[in-house]
């Protein structure tokens, strides 16, 4: 009795999770953008109060740029996405992979390492939108 009192009264389907045109790569550029600069920053400063916030945004902004990725993976992204760019899962966890190297890193090379991969994301992602 309790099962068909809470079963769902109607179905509803659709076909994105939220109004199309919400997603968008270049939330993950800025913030890796924000990681490189920072790195930068770090590299031209001897200050040690300087450094140590550096090291916090720079490590908050590349989870950021890492969420904006995931989020193009797991909700953008969609099977015909996959099957047109067979590249794109290598390419979404070599992203990641390079995000966490440049969280890791004061090396303002692993910053432009991942600005570098989020450009191809970008450029399929686009290459989706025309579709």
């Amino acid at each position: 009795m309790l099962s068909r009192l809470f079963a769902p009264k109607v179905k509803v389907s659709a076909h994105c999770d939220l109004p199309c045109g919400v997603y968008d790569p270049a939330q993950a550029r800025i913030e890796a953008e924000s990681v490189k600069a920072v790195q930068e920053k770090y590299q031209a400063n001897e200050d040690a109060d300087f450094r140590t916030r550096a090291v916090l945004i720079k490590e908050q902004r590349a989870e950021l740029a890492k969420h904006h990725v995931s989020v193009l993976w797991s909700d953008y992204f969609k099977p015909p996405h996959f099957e047109k760019y067979p590249q794109l899962h290598q390419l979404v966890n070599d992203t990641l992979k390079a995000l966490s190297a440049a969280k890791a890193s004061n090396d303002p090379a692993t910053g432009q390492k991942a600005l570098d991969l989020i450009a191809q994301i970008d450029a399929i992602f686009w290459e989706t939108k025309k579709a």
